[in-house]
């Protein structure tokens, strides 16, 4: 593994921009997911999305004549789609019917630390002082913005599936590094596919009722979930990815939660308050050492 794979250290600006957009579109869904439970059932609204969006990525496809994954590729490509959309978002999607959008973001935040010592046991990174440092300044960032969050009455089934969620966001990233490069759109029309078929099985087999959207709020929330919240999201992640390493690829996820209280407090009207700003110090702290910082090896 070279010193640019290892980490980070030349700050290209594609990989920046892509981080910058997962950051904010992933942070705006957590918000979009909310109004979308307010009229769909969660494994429903799930399905309709990321059917929808494996849709659309594979009209892309054919309309620029991109190759769809074979192989090793094809194989990562259905892991993706199992872990990190069939799994994660069943678990997310259900988890957000009675969890606020920030407490799910703050546990969804747990996933540097988890893609740290996964990384570590697969044998792709090597566990550092600097790296534990880092996603613990950027855990207690997040710990401090939401305090008030992480002492709701929440049903404890909804913050396991949430922690659950985050499990499988962070094994799904270091997987994905074992499995050749292919053009992200292809690669992501095949993952959503399958995925987008085990939500709705999982649909069928709650008996959720499979209705169509009748509110405006949750036609423009279903809509941007299918555009940016997942084929923007989607191919932004694999282009980081692919620059990056996994564990500072997952950093985006700390970011998520100040995204989240951001777009609330503009949807809602609520206050940013002094803890938050405090908290917000100490996540960018976490993600300037965990991202940024040049590596001293």
């Amino acid at each position: 593994m070279t010193k640019s794979e290892d980490f980070p250290a030349r700050l290209d600006p594609v990989a920046l921009s892509a981080f910058a957009a997962v950051v904010v579109i992933g942070g705006t869904n957590f918000v979009a997911v909310r109004f979308s439970n307010q009229e769909l059932a969660p494994f429903w609204g799930a399905g309709l999305r990321f059917g929808s969006a494996a849709l659309l990525l594979f009209a892309i496809s054919a309309l620029w004549r991109l190759h769809l994954p074979r192989g090793r590729a094809l194989l990562g490509a259905l892991q993706l789609g199992l872990l990190n959309v069939a799994a994660f978002y069943a678990l997310a999607y259900w988890g957000l019917v009675q969890a606020p959008a920030a407490l799910a973001s703050v546990l969804v935040a747990l996933t540097p630390v988890l893609t740290l010592l996964l990384a570590r046991m697969h044998g792709l990174e090597r566990l550092s002082w600097r790296g534990i440092g880092a996603a613990a300044t950027a855990l207690a960032g997040v710990a401090v913005v939401f305090a008030d969050q992480l002492t709701a009455a929440v049903p404890i089934a909804s913050v396991l599936a949430l922690s659950a969620a985050a499990l499988c966001l962070a094994e799904s990233t270091v997987l994905a590094k074992y499995f050749p490069r292919v053009h992200p759109i292809p690669t992501n029309a095949v993952a959503m596919l399958p995925g987008a078929l085990v939500l709705v099985a999982l649909s069928g087999a709650a008996g959720e009722a499979w209705v169509v959207p009748a509110l405006q709020s949750t036609w423009i929330a279903l809509v941007y979930l299918v555009t940016l919240g997942s084929v923007g999201l989607f191919v932004g992640f694999l282009i980081v990815l692919h620059r990056w390493t996994a564990s500072a690829t997952s950093y985006a996820t700390v970011l998520l939660p100040l995204v989240t209280v951001s777009m609330a407090a503009l949807l809602a009207g609520e206050m940013v308050s002094l803890t938050f700003l405090l908290g917000a110090v100490l996540v960018m702290a976490g993600a300037y050492l965990g991202v940024l910082r040049p590596s001293n090896r």
